[in-house]
């Protein structure tokens, strides 16, 4: 009777064990993810800010009001890239290309929160255009010393390091972060289009000059402007990606057959198993695999074939994979930061898949059959992972869940609003009790994803640790296009 009745236990702990686990699959709730990673951008402003329910992070307010006086130029706006008080163009561009591109690929499954993304699509081309039209042919790309700020602890609100002004221009080229800013713009113009039509002008026409500009002037801004942005944002990969990628978003938005052959005359064909703020080989390339899968145009061929080499490097099973994924199912491409990385594929496994779909389309890793749904299903794994479905049983958005990081390394969040102590704490002053103490930070940046677990998928929710703890704006820039589309709308 006991040999009987043990086969019976053993299924039902099993079936239990099933039904749980199928439990933890389903309980994220994508639409409260998505509303909560674009509320995030509200915490990373720079100027101004308004007085309405369009700025519900009420522990934040203006800042950087002074930002371009340096140059005597208005460069008041846009967004501090992390947890830190300045203002880097290059990231901060990638940032807005892809909200954009999220937007345009999810405007029905956005819902209500289309507009949202527009409002923080726009707090940054609204910046982007002075950036660019301020001096005639001079693209300003940073507001902010990085090597004084960083010495600092101090809010966004009382900063009183010098506000230093970085440019490129004719002697001292840029590409790369010209190129990615007229992407954001061409990108956000499209968004726009419809809703506003003068101001979808305005980015397309900004986009075509500052395009014009990365092309005739080639150069890496990481060469113009040294320490000012290495090693911060160095461009580690060069300006052609960026190049690729600008004038594929510049053919999308217009249409005009030059950028196609800029395209061709590029010779931009290295393989790639990275996609990010530095690196945007692989994005070109879905993006411009559309034009094969969703407008069947056969001379995009090869852009799919490239589109579904990195697919085939990424994905686990597939034997041409180059990626590491942890014992949890974290990929896991480099350690400083590694969830940037994670959002920004995860968003071209999402955007493929809707291609692949569009057009009914399935391709070959070697033996592997690779479906829409095989694309659908790595990306809803990873962002269940960073919603809380992994060892940790930590979600690793601020805000969202019951256990997520408490300490993270992020100025403004970690230090008292002005409305609670008004006086400055100056440079250094935050240092002691605020940045090293083990107590949470007083101010929740809601939304807000960190740089992820170690590739033992440990995380220590220390706030000195940056390498792990400090959010980042192309983080939530990548991730707002999956939760789009896991959310189902």
């Amino acid at each position: 009777m006991d040999s009987l009745k043990r086969p019976s236990l053993f299924y039902s702990f099993f079936l239990a064990l099933l039904l749980c686990s199928n439990a933890v699959q389903a309980s994220q709730n994508y639409e409260d993810a998505l509303a909560k990673s674009i509320l995030f951008f509200q915490g990373q402003r720079s100027g101004r800010l308004p007085l309405s329910q369009s700025q519900n992070l009420r522990w934040r307010s203006a800042s950087g009001l002074g930002d371009g006086s340096q140059a005597r130029v208005n460069l008041v706006g846009g967004y501090y890239d992390a947890g830190d008080n300045v203002k880097f163009n290059f990231p901060m561009a990638y940032t807005t290309t892809m909200l954009s591109w999220s937007a345009l690929e999810n405007s029905k499954r956005l819902g209500p929160q289309l507009e949202n993304v527009r409002v923080a699509i726009r707090w940054a081309t609204d910046y982007l255009i002075k950036c660019a039209t301020a001096t005639p042919g001079v693209l300003y790309v940073g507001v902010g010393d990085p090597n004084v700020d960083h010495k600092c602890w101090e809010r966004p609100e009382d900063m009183d390091t010098v506000r230093t002004v970085y440019s490129v221009s004719r002697n001292k080229p840029g590409s790369d972060v010209a190129a990615e800013t007229a992407a954001a713009l061409a990108a956000a113009s499209l968004v726009f289009r419809k809703v506003d039509s003068a101001y979808s002008k305005l980015l397309l026409r900004t986009a075509k000059s500052v395009f014009q500009f990365a092309a005739q002037y080639r150069g890496s801004y990481s060469d113009s402007l040294g320490s000012a942005v290495c090693p911060f944002y160095c461009s580690y990969s060069g300006y052609k990606d960026e190049l690729l990628w600008g004038a594929a978003w510049l053919l999308r938005a217009t249409k005009d057959v030059s950028y196609r052959n800029f395209i061709d005359s590029l010779g931009a064909h290295d393989s790639t198993d990275i996609f990010s703020w530095d690196d945007k080989l692989a994005g070109a390339r879905v993006l411009l695999a559309r034009g094969s899968l969703v407008a069947n145009d056969k001379s995009y061929e090869p852009f799919k074939q490239q589109a579904q080499d990195f697919m085939c490097r990424i994905l686990p099973n597939s034997p041409y994979s180059t990626t590491q994924y942890t014992s949890g199912g974290l990929m896991f491409k480099l350690p400083d930061n590694n969830l940037q990385y994670v959002a920004s594929i995860t968003n071209l496994l999402t955007t493929y898949a809707k291609y692949m779909q569009s057009a009914k389309s399935t391709f070959n890793c070697g033996n592997i059959l690779v479906t829409p749904k095989t694309l659908i299903n790595l990306a809803r794994k990873q962002v269940d992972y960073i919603l809380g479905d992994n060892p940790m049983r930590m979600s690793y958005m601020v805000g969202y869940g019951t256990n997520f990081p408490k300490r993270i390394h992020h100025r403004g969040s970690s230090l008292p609003s002005k409305t609670t102590h008004p006086q400055s704490f100056g440079c250094e002053g935050g240092f002691q009790p605020f940045y090293y103490t083990s107590n949470p930070n007083p101010n929740i940046l809601v939304g807000a994803i960190v740089g992820g677990p170690n590739n033992n998928d440990f995380y220590p929710d220390e706030r000195t640790d940056y390498s792990h703890s400090e959010p980042a704006t192309y983080i939530n820039g990548a991730i707002v296009g999956p939760l789009a589309f896991l959310s189902g709308r």
